[in-house]
């Protein structure tokens, strides 16, 4: 006989894991279901991990120029990967074991742990993911999808016979690659390519095209290639690998083809970072009535509804953002909606996120790029980092401000920073964007000196037609 609940929440990422204590202290009888490791991808393989790594690989840069700042460190700096791992995976132990905690802690809370796969619109089958052994049927009024995304594998001929990387394994080995090579020149890639090479490895970035981050405005991309090549990051651009293969009988190293006319690139490791699909495929949506896109993402309406009544679709499965900040907007969203009244929509949501490189790349809403082809009468402006005066003292001055406004609500376009903090400067322009007021507001605050943030009414008071 199959277990009623209230609602049903499968995967406990970002958005999943406080949705379902939502409905739990709403009164409503709420199951979760954790294939894998709680807390999905950004404790476990994204975030948390990354950047705790981002933070080792600083560490190893600001060392080696102490001598910059007058600080004289005796000695060779060197990493030890293993010691690096193992203070990620304590770092990621903690925020795993306290979701865990919370969800089993939580009053109408009932955990189930294994693979969740739709049996009808408001029916589950539960089974051990190891050997497919049923362990529990459920049935629910609604149903909440949650289950993330994982790291695309290109089809390469010989693949299957090479040892390769991912996000997720790159991040379990405990020695460092000799040479490592990155297919990809998206942010995954490129934050891994300055963390391995500061770490000491050789590093060779692989792009498709003829520069990195592509969704970016030249300019930056161009920036940012720069402060990673300073730093001794290779790139091969126009890369388009053809086949693979092994360097050696055990298995190790790998060689990398790209058509007859262009050499071949020998690395000792090769990680794939060239996209993400969406968790959908073996859900058995079919039997739910779900629709998915040739990608596998599930398709919703501005409040995160698919197109079957009491199921819904949030963080990464949904093609609405590819970023823990966004799966837990879509968990504010439908939590207002469903629960204080609200009329909330991802469709009024102002996409920012970051690239963490050092130093880091902030984008909130359009581009230079998307001003320009949307043809709108604007303003614009940029500062470089050298302006900036906590730029200077720290010594980290690489980088510039871009802000763009519409020449005739005053409101703000978007803007991109590329600079020291410029992931935390950012969100002075998000919240006023947020808040749809004028650049004048802005402009005219009073900021703390000596900040980052401080420029930015300086910044604002250099706008000019974008011509």
């Amino acid at each position: 006989m199959p277990q009623h609940f209230d609602a049903v929440v499968i995967g406990t990422g970002q958005g999943g894991s406080p949705l379902a204590v939502r409905l739990a202290k709403s009164g409503r009888k709420t199951a979760v279901i954790e294939r894998e490791k709680f807390g999905g991808t950004c404790v476990n393989v994204g975030c948390t991990p990354t950047k705790a790594y981002v933070a080792s690989a600083r560490a190893a840069h600001v060392a080696r120029h102490a001598a910059d700042y007058g600080v004289r460190v005796a000695g060779e700096v060197t990493v030890d990967l293993a010691q690096v791992k193992a203070r990620k995976d304590a770092i990621i132990g903690q925020s795993r074991d306290g979701v865990e905690h919370w969800l089993r802690n939580t009053k109408n809370v009932t955990v189930f742990k294994g693979h969740a796969r739709f049996t009808g619109p408001h029916a589950l089958a539960i089974t051990d993911p190891g050997n497919g052994n049923a362990l529990a049927e459920l049935q629910a009024d609604d149903i909440f999808i949650n289950t993330g995304t994982r790291a695309v594998i290109p089809q390469i001929d010989g693949i299957e016979r090479i040892r390769y990387h991912t996000n997720s394994t790159l991040l379990e080995l405990t020695t460092l690659p000799d040479h490592l090579a990155i297919v990809g020149s998206s942010y995954i890639a490129l934050e891994f390519a300055q963390v391995f090479r500061r770490f000491g490895s050789r590093v060779t970035v692989i792009a498709r095209g003829n520069r990195v981050l592509t969704r970016e405005d030249e300019d930056f991309a161009r920036n940012v290639q720069d402060v990673l090549a300073r730093e001794g990051v290779e790139f091969r651009f126009g890369g388009e690998p053809s086949r693979v293969e092994t360097l050696r009988a055990d298995g190790d190293g790998v060689r990398i083809f790209f058509g007859a006319d262009a050499a071949p690139l020998e690395a000792s490791h090769v990680l794939f970072a060239t996209g993400r699909r969406p968790n959908t495929d073996d859900l058995g949506l079919d039997a739910a009535g779900v629709t998915v896109d040739r990608h596998g993402t599930i398709a919703v309406d501005g409040q995160l509804r698919t197109g079957v009544p009491g199921i819904w679709a949030i963080g990464d499965v949904n093609g609405r953002g590819a970023f823990t900040h966004t799966s837990y907007d879509d968990y504010q969203i439908v939590s207002a909606n469903l629960f204080d009244g609200g009329k909330r929509s991802v469709d009024d949501r102002i996409m920012a996120y970051a690239v963490f490189v050092d130093p880091p790349l902030a984008r909130v809403g359009m581009s230079e790029s998307d001003v320009r082809n949307e043809g709108r009468d604007a303003l614009v402006a940029t500062m470089p980092m050298t302006r900036v005066g906590r730029a200077r003292e720290k010594g980290e001055t690489q980088g510039f401000m871009k802000v763009l406004v519409d020449r005739q609500s005053k409101q703000i376009l978007g803007a991109t920073i590329l600079g020291v903090d410029g992931d935390e400067a950012i969100h002075t322009f998000i919240d006023i964007m947020t808040a749809r007021a004028p650049y004048t507001t802005l402009q005219f605050a009073m900021h703390i000196h000596p900040t980052i943030s401080e420029l930015i009414p300086t910044l604002l008071d250099g706008l000019a037609p974008l011509k």
